[in-house]
């Protein structure tokens, strides 16, 4: 099944490239994601916790990425089609092939049951994000580009001397997760925790966390704004998966309680960082780019805490990823309406989109963790957990930090929908389609806060136990 996947993928790629007309690149498109749908279909059905090319795990925490990716992606191909539709014929198929080549990566991300076949997929999702990120064609996005490639380059590589330094426990140079479980706990202290460091500092510029998060928001500001869904969610994820892999390890050995202290005051530094710069920006694209990063601050404290906050962390990526998929394919529409993100030439949305205007109010109760949203739901586990490990520090430091986060997003929200401005949107028509994808995505995640499905919390915590 890896095997078909990976070589269809490729193939409709390289088939995109040849493609003459735009007909030709959304039906290869489409062909892609009956492909990407399909072997999500199978592998939940049939391949779960099976082994393929010997690199491969088909087990529950890439399973459960790997459905949201397929329905994520999906809605963003749909979308960009409609909002691409005047693009001329080579960025047109430049902008599909990387998205495709991503979502193709990301995949192969969740499923890597070798350190080091992480590593490479995680450098192949750089070069994919970099087609997406110069799509405009201008010198910004040009800028943004090349920072990415840089920075990100410069993280994986630092990822990469982590994973050499894992290298010295390894038996007979087996780097599989698997092997390294049963020998980690033997190794030089010294060494696992520089290795963390540098393999957390290399991971960061995926998770959009401190210190590499600039990258994730410079490509968010770049690229078209329905791939600004994907890589806040998808590639976001990918880092998660990647980070969550090599937590489990350290979690079974000696440098664990260090290895969780450095987790905890990196998510706080993100939280701090998206505390701050969500209210200094002006820019739609780049304020959502910086809720990510507070949201994944909060993942990272959840996974230092330990106990029931690790279940929480990765139901909170979960719901992030409905939520902030769904708010970034309104924000598409938006910027198409009034010609422009800049948050101070946007206003009386209510009166151009009154659904789109519903949409945008739900996500953002959403990212500020407000019944009904799921992530309430983490938030609040994780603030439990923060209570009953007697962490007082760090639940006041928490709570004045989300206090700002929740001043910033509602003066922004009530700013979008109601403030009168000058700026004419008569110039794009509403399409409702994109706004009902938006709209059930974020409704998606509301659903999860009222009720979880018993199967999903089995299936979380399946992904603990195993």
């Amino acid at each position: 099944m890896m095997t078909a996947y990976l070589l269809f993928a490729v193939l409709i790629a390289g088939l995109m490239a040849l493609a003459r007309s735009h007909a030709q690149v959304r039906a290869l498109g489409y062909a892609f994601y009956a492909v990407q749908l399909i072997f999500a279909a199978s592998v939940w059905l049939w391949a779960r916790d099976t082994e393929q090319l010997q690199f491969f795990t088909f087990d529950t925490l890439g399973s459960l990425f790997l459905g949201l990716l397929s329905v994520i992606s999906l809605v963003a191909f749909c979308q960009s089609n409609v909002y691409l539709k005047d693009e001329t014929l080579h960025p047109f198929k430049t902008y599909h092939i990387s998205l495709a080549l991503l979502c193709t990566s990301a995949t192969a991300v969740y499923f890597s049951n070798n350190l080091a076949v992480t590593w490479v997929f995680l450098e192949a999702t750089t070069l994919a994000t970099a087609g997406l990120i110069y799509h405009g064609r201008s010198e910004s996005s040009l800028e943004a580009t090349w920072k990415y490639v840089f920075i990100c380059s410069t993280g994986i590589l630092l990822a990469y001397l982590g994973v050499l330094l894992l290298s010295t426990v390894a038996t007979q140079g087996d780097l599989s997760y698997a092997s390294l479980a049963g020998v980690i706990a033997t190794g030089n202290p010294l060494y696992l925790k520089i290795a963390f460091l540098f393999i957390l500092v290399g991971y960061s510029c995926k998770l959009e966390v401190f210190p590499l998060y600039t990258v994730g928001i410079d490509a968010n500001y770049a690229a078209p704004t329905p791939a600004s869904a994907v890589i806040s969610t998808v590639l976001v994820n990918a880092g998660f998966v990647s980070l969550m892999r090599v937590y489990r390890l350290f979690a079974l050995t000696p440098v664990y309680s260090w290895v969780s202290g450095v987790l905890v005051l990196c998510g706080v530094i993100s939280v701090l960082v998206g505390a701050v710069y969500l209210r200094r920006t002006n820019h739609y694209k780049r304020f959502f780019a910086y809720s990510t990063t507070e949201n994944l601050g909060i993942v990272l404290i959840g996974l230092g805490l330990g106990g029931v906050a690790v279940f929480a962390a990765i139901f909170h990526v979960m719901a992030h990823s409905l939520v902030k998929s769904g708010i970034f394919f309104n924000v598409a529409q938006i910027g198409k309406i009034y010609g422009s993100y800049r948050i101070n030439r946007i206003g009386n949305y209510v009166s151009v989109n009154r659904l789109g205007s519903v949409s945008m109010l739900l996500g953002t109760v959403s990212l500020l963790a407000l019944p009904p949203s799921a992530l309430f739901i983490s938030e609040l586990m994780i603030f439990k957990q923060v209570i009953v490990s007697g962490q007082w520090w760090l639940f006041g430091v928490m709570v004045v930090l989300l206090c700002f986060v929740m001043y910033s997003l509602s003066y922004r929200l009530l700013r979008l929908l109601y403030k009168p401005v000058h700026m004419s949107a008569d110039g794009y028509s509403v399409n409702r389609w994109v706004t009902w994808s938006g709209f059930v995505l974020i409704l998606s995640a509301v659903v999860l806060g009222v009720t979880q499905p018993d199967w999903l919390v089995e299936f979380i915590e399946s992904m603990l136990a195993g």
